[in-house]
């Protein structure tokens, strides 16, 4: 009689679906190459706008200065990429590195016309696995993607690992608003409203799909203040936006 392995497969979620770990990055890039063209309007018509002052918000709060160095870790688009960049000049660069290249590509445009082009640098890879020596960056930040790692605490690690000591690390992230009867519209809309715009304007319901299950599963702030505790950070605190949809966290390598 043959012998039954021990070992299962292991799994992890893309939103509400249990798939196999190892696919996840697989996964995850085709969801961006689905959206990547029409990303940055569709958050903008699905957010009323409101996200470009939550990322300004969050970038205010890392306290950047001229000639620093930044890491934008699943920079997307750019949009944090080229707020910092606004800050650090006029020496200062800022290193936008992210997986997905149709994300970087689709960004570009924008960022060509900020007048920060040359103060931005793309760079394709992995965040579990940072392309970039210990104690780099004066600042490392994080907006809307760390919850799409596959192991969003080595994103973390990673991220901690290559900023100087004293160096910055911000997580801009999406949460549940704190008021319940805000909670219970802010879910109508993401489970109901979204999915159905996003496939009317963007021919892609399962993108605007998993985005409300994906927030649902990342860790609630207290509990991600305490992740980031553990990895090494320091003085770590955090700042809810808008009831909670948005919430920014800080802290300080030592």
């Amino acid at each position: 009689m043959p012998q039954q392995s021990c070992d299962s497969e292991k799994t992890t979620h893309f939103g509400y679906l249990t798939i196999p770990e190892k696919d996840k990055v697989e996964w995850v890039r085709r969801h961006f190459d689905s959206v990547a063209k029409k990303y940055d309007s569709m958050n903008t018509l699905l957010s009323l706008g409101i996200h470009y002052q939550w990322k300004r918000m969050a970038v205010g709060m890392m306290g950047l200065k001229s000639g620093d160095l930044v890491l934008d870790v699943c920079g997307g688009t750019g949009d944090l990429s080229r707020m910092a960049a606004e800050r650090v000049v006029p020496s200062g660069r800022v290193m936008l590195y992210d997986i997905n290249w149709e994300m970087m590509a689709a960004g570009k445009p924008r960022i060509e016309s900020s007048g920060h082009a040359r103060r931005i640098s793309h760079v394709q890879g992995n965040a579990e696995w940072i392309a970039f020596p210990d104690d780099t960056f004066d600042a490392a930040m994080v907006g809307f993607g760390i919850r799409n790692l596959t192991h969003f605490e080595i994103g973390f690690r990673e991220m901690h690992r290559v900023l100087k000591p004293g160096g910055t690390l911000m997580c801009l992230e999406f949460s549940e608003p704190v008021t319940p009867w805000f909670r219970w519209l802010y879910d109508f809309y993401s489970f109901h409203i979204m999915p159905v715009v996003g496939k009317v304007l963007a021919s892609c319901r399962p993108a605007y799909t998993y985005l409300p299950e994906s927030i649902r599963l990342f860790p609630d702030p207290d509990r991600l203040k305490c992740i980031l505790e553990e990895i090494g950070l320091k003085h770590v605190f955090y700042r809810r936006l808008t009831d909670g949809i948005a919430v920014v966290h800080v802290g300080k390598k030592e």
